[in-house]
């Protein structure tokens, strides 16, 4: 039987485990990628793991999230970052290069590779035929000692593209597409691996796009081929020595087929609040737009980029509209300035923001109390922009752009002819704001540089007999990272500082319930379906754990948070009955008695609700190397204990 693209990869790099769906595996990693906002973390647990310089074939950091500068936290951070990077041989990406996934794209990324980043979005990367998967930052410390990434076997789920995209109709159409049939659910436990005809009309940057919105999905990563497009991606970014090409064989198997016929597609829009809440803009309707902001790594490649400036030349926004526009990365920037595409840009009343995720996740242009804001990026999750109240969907450049112009939601469809948007020979390649470690031998008297905002790492202690703690939240379905540990200006400068965070864990739901966690200590937390989707933000669990969170009791997990919360000594539990969710009140008492030995031998662990005078039985979905991690107090431990008996 053969094999998918995903399943070659994996078996080239398999470490341990076997592939069989649903068991444990450990992969070799190639490359890794740290950002800002995860990466002062992430070079924190490094340290402390003793390992003196990485040991992948390429560890990238960039600072890209945290670039608002308000005060000396951010500034600190980087320069901490960029004395680890030097340190332990890491190439440092300076602020203003650009976006972490899209400058991997131009400058790193090879088929066939697999790649790790303290990202969610790090499956972009999928777009050149690598597997490339979301991960906490200590997974990726790990990663960067030389120890393998773990992860349960996937699903392979083929979606099969027929046909060619018609005029105005996008990438970013394509995989909201997706979201609309598969919904936020749909690619948990999944790889998700495109083909057909459909993709040979797709480039680079096109697939990238789709493979970056597969993390909403739940997927682990998704997959396209490396053919004679990405060969000429490749080459245009003077890195053609690096192609391979990499299919998969014809008679590959695969647990489940999607098929999309490319043109019977239309502009889609995500409406508030979340990706899967997809329509096409003409059942929407033309509702008026207050702002609109096209960038992020999801579509802010030259294409992109260009696409907008030629439907914006010669025109201007409408006056009730704010345009804000972030270049993917320096290469684009320059090539935009050099074309004269930014001048276009500029005259039509864009605001340019810098090469940088900005908007994105809350850093920077809010929009107005109430404002309908349309964004070319991936995630629209209540009170992500920075303003609670603000309805945001997700669109295309082109959808964005039309709208810009209309000041209200406008299907670009009705513009008339679509300009051909030419990939470029050649890009221009200069890679003057990426820093190559220092040498092994001058790495050892490099000074590590701290400011007093980074803090150490929240301690964790080994696994008790029993768990005695109120249920000191619940909450609902598809609750985000973003609910748990929030996003935006205000916050994401305190990410090296776990006690400042604190305070704002689970703002979004309960702004009490930091105060009742350092009333009450040890706590549980009670959750719905699709717990801690979203963000790869392993703060989501570290915050938590600071507060005296021991375990979660959730109908079901999101992958990486899951695994994030393994890491960091809380036990994610599942019911074994999900109807049980509804007979656990805030507040109640409860007691998992004889855990630790359940957690040993595997089996279901017994909750006595002594509020309630109930019992219900709740497992723990890990596996075995999980379990020892858990019962170490969390993956640092457990490395410190491996490392010393070595």
């Amino acid at each position: 039987m053969g094999k998918t693209i995903a399943q070659k990869i994996i078996a080239g790099h398999l470490v341990s485990g076997e592939m069989k769906v649903g068991a444990e595996i450990g992969l070799r990693i190639d490359q890794t990628l740290t950002q800002d906002a995860t990466g002062t973390m992430a070079y924190i647990e490094f340290e402390a793991m003793g390992v003196d310089r990485v040991k992948t074939e390429r560890s990238v950091a960039y600072i890209d999230h945290n670039t608002l500068q308000t005060g000396f936290e951010n500034a600190d951070d980087h320069r901490f970052i960029q004395s680890e990077a030097k340190r332990h041989g890491i190439w440092f990406s300076r602020p203003g290069n650009g976006i972490c996934h899209q400058v991997h794209l131009e400058r790193f990324g090879i088929p066939g590779k697999t790649l790790i980043g303290s990202d969610s979005h790090t499956p972009t990367g999928g777009g050149l035929g690598m597997l490339a998967i979301g991960a906490g930052g200590l997974d990726v410390a790990v990663a960067m000692g030389g120890g393998p990434y773990y992860i349960s076997m996937p699903r392979m789920v083929k979606i099969e593209l027929d046909g060619r995209l018609p005029a105005w109709v996008s990438a970013k159409d394509v995989i909201l597409e997706v979201l609309r049939r598969l919904t936020v659910k749909g690619g948990v436990g999944k790889i998700i691996e495109y083909g057909g005809e459909g993709v040979k009309s797709l480039s680079v940057p096109e697939r990238a796009t789709i493979a970056n919105m597969g993390a909403e999905l739940g997927a682990t990563s998704s997959v396209f081929p490396s053919d004679e497009v990405t060969r000429t991606f490749m080459e245009a970014q003077g890195r053609g020595a690096e192609w391979t090409e990499l299919l998969p064989d014809s008679d590959a198997v695969y647990d489940e087929t999607v098929r999309i016929d490319l043109s019977d597609l239309s502009p889609m829009a995500a409406c508030p609040h979340s990706p899967d809440a997809v329509k096409t803009v003409g059942e929407i309707g033309p509702i008026p737009v207050d702002q609109v902001c096209i960038g992020s790594c999801t579509n802010s490649s030259y294409r992109d980029m260009m696409r907008v400036a030629s439907m914006l030349k010669g025109k201007t926004v409408s006056p009730h509209v704010s345009l804000t526009i972030s270049p993917g990365s320096k290469q684009v920037y320059h090539m935009l300035a050099q074309n004269g595409a930014l001048a276009d840009l500029i005259d039509a009343g864009a605001r340019i923001l810098e090469c940088a995720c900005g908007p994105c996740i809350g850093m920077g242009q809010s929009p107005n109390s109430g404002g309908v804001s349309l964004r070319t990026f991936n995630r629209n999750f209540p009170g992500r922009s920075g303003t609670a109240d603000a309805q945001v969907y997700l669109v295309s450049p082109e959808t964005a752009a039309a709208s810009a112009l209309a000041g209200v939601l406008t299907d670009p469809r009705t513009l008339g002819a679509e300009k051909t948007i030419r990939t470029p020979d050649h890009f221009d390649v200069d890679d003057n704001m990426i820093i190559p470690p220092a040498p092994p031998e001058e790495a050892k008297n490099v000074k590590i540089l701290r400011g007093p905002n980074i803090k150490g790492f929240p301690s964790a202690s080994p696994l008790p007999q029993e768990i005695r703690a109120r249920a000191l939240l619940k909450v609902g379905d598809n609750i985000t990272t973003d609910h748990i540990m929030p996003a935006g200006s205000k916050i994401l400068p305190y990410r090296s500082n776990i006690p400042y965070l604190s305070q704002f864990c689970f703002a979004v739901c309960d702004k009490n319930f930091p105060e009742r966690c350092r009333k009450y200590g040890a706590s549980i937390i009670i959750g719905g379906s699709n717990y801690g989707q979203g963000s790869s933000r392993e703060h989501a669990a570290l915050v938590p754990l600071y507060l005296g969170v021991k375990a979660v009791i959730a109908k079901s997990f999101a992958r990486i948070h899951s695994a994030n919360l393994v890491n960091a000594g809380i036990l994610p539990l599942v019911f074994v009955r999900e109807g049980d969710y509804e007979n656990v009140g805030q507040m109640d008492e409860l007691v998992l008695p004889g855990v630790r030995d359940a957690v040993v031998g595997g089996g279901k662990i017994r909750v006595v609700n002594l509020t309630k005078k109930q019992e219900f039985e709740v497992a723990a979905m890990i596996s075995e190397r999980q379990r020892e991690i858990l019962l170490a107090g969390g993956l640092l431990n457990y490395t410190r204990e491996k490392h010393s008996k070595e």
